[in-house]
């Protein structure tokens, strides 16, 4: 039986990661607003700090609300590390929007996709400046940055990669987490994970699975993925994992979308190839008749899909990747 542990946590208005103490692991509470009541909004910080001068890696997740499955990946990382032999800094954030992640919502207080405003302004609307702030306070520490992220609600995900792969650094992270699927994204697209490339910090985004659980599979291969990074890099001793599988690089991406309302029916799984003009969902009526099919563009691989049956017009169907030529 575990008793209720009650530890203190020292509150930080600034992230000063010199300050935090060599060879230890240390917990943080990071003041990033305030709220109506005039009471601190607090980010959870955990850093591992190496006796050993090097990189600063951070590792951060639920910059959606719901997006959960990056808060295991983060937590067990930090209790897998072996901080004697760790040669530089892992920082981890288990949860960037804290206001989304208490009221189990994806968008952030004022409605707004906080990955999609990044990064922010220091005087703009409610969301701006909580991602101008997460960027400032945060981001511009770290010398790589992974992103944890997984599918919205009513769609699955593959287990997947965002990345410039035209710069070098970005396409080896990449590349380590032996995902099923690799999207090539360029920066300046108002996601965390471009900004911070346009900063000149090496980031990739991690699409580990769906929202609003626990999936110990997907949880599991994105840990693997970021210590075979760690290992590269050799910021720790971990041995690089060999993939099992190739991976499927993209050269982009798309989601296609019902132009009628009905009931859908999506029929390729994730990770599966299509043909151009393969029937990839259908649509009924309430009554059960069929009234419209739809068809795969161009050859592809499913990245996700919609799983909710009911589909407005301009719903989402399914996240077509289309593959880079060898």
């Amino acid at each position: 039986m575990v008793d209720n542990i009650e530890l203190e946590v020292k509150t930080l208005k600034e992230l000063n990661i010199d300050s935090a103490p060599k060879g230890a692991i240390s917990r943080y509470w990071l003041e990033i607003v305030k709220d109506g009541m005039g009471i601190p909004i607090r980010i959870p910080v955990i850093i591992a700090r190496g006796k050993l001068d090097g990189k600063t890696v951070g590792v951060t997740a639920a910059v959606h609300g719901n997006e959960l499955n990056g808060i295991p990946v983060i937590q067990r990382l930090f209790n897998e590390l072996d901080i004697e032999q760790l040669r530089g800094t892992i920082v981890g954030i288990p949860i960037l929007n804290v206001p989304s992640y208490l009221r189990k919502k994806r968008r952030f207080l004022d409605g707004v996709d906080l990955n999609h405003i990044m990064p922010g302004k220091p005087d703009g609307t409610v969301s701006q400046v909580y991602a101008w702030r997460i960027v400032n306070k945060i981001i511009k520490h770290f010398d790589y940055l992974i992103d944890l992220h997984t599918a919205s609600v009513g769609r699955v995900n593959s287990y997947y990669i965002r990345a410039d792969m035209s710069d070098e650094i970005v396409r080896k992270m990449a590349l380590l987490q032996n995902a099923q699927i690799i999207v090539h994204n360029p920066p300046s697209d108002g996601t965390l994970r471009g900004t911070a490339d346009e900063l000149e910090i090496p980031a990739i985004t991690l699409e580990v699975g769906n929202p609003n659980l626990f999936q110990k599979g997907m949880i599991r291969d994105g840990l693997t993925g970021i210590h075979n990074l760690l290992g590269f890099f050799q910021i720790t001793d971990s041995e690089v994992e060999e993939q099992s599988a190739e991976t499927i690089i993209c050269k982009k991406s798309y989601w296609i979308y019902t132009d009628t309302g009905g009931l859908l029916t999506v029929h390729p799984n994730v990770t599966q190839i299509v043909e151009k003009g393969e029937k990839i969902a259908t649509l009924s009526n309430v009554f059960g008749d069929i009234i419209k099919e739809y068809h795969a563009p161009e050859l592809g691989v499913v990245i996700g899909k919609s799983v909710s049956p009911v589909n407005q017009a301009g719903g989402r169907i399914l996240h077509l990747g289309i593959m880079k030529k060898k």
